[in-house]
């Protein structure tokens, strides 16, 4: 829990910075699908843990993301209520797995 309210708390923090490249507009909604597609892909490719495990590991409450992965381009798609969406991509192993914007 405490792991996951840091992530928030850095993702939130990340988003107020320049915002002219993309406003962040405080739906929660927008930083769980970001949270979970990072957090899905960091699970799978940099620790190269089970669906199972990842699943898991990024559950939220109440869990209204769904995540969708492609192995093959090693990238997660999480998704909530059909309007927000987030996508995480394997960078390599320097950098992990990068929230895509």
């Amino acid at each position: 829990m405490k792991r996951a309210l840091l992530a928030v708390a850095f993702l939130a923090l990340s988003c107020t910075g320049n915002t002219s490249q993309r406003p962040y507009d405080n739906s929660d909604l927008q930083l769980i699908t970001g949270y979970t597609a990072k957090e899905f892909c960091s699970c799978l490719f940099v620790m190269e843990m089970p669906m199972d495990y990842c699943r898991a590991w990024t559950k939220a409450s109440p869990q209204v993301a769904k995540v969708g992965v492609d192995f093959d381009r090693k990238v997660v798609e999480a998704s909530a209520l059909m309007q927000w969406s987030a996508r995480a991509h394997y960078d390599g192993p320097r950098f992990g797995c990068v929230l895509e914007r």
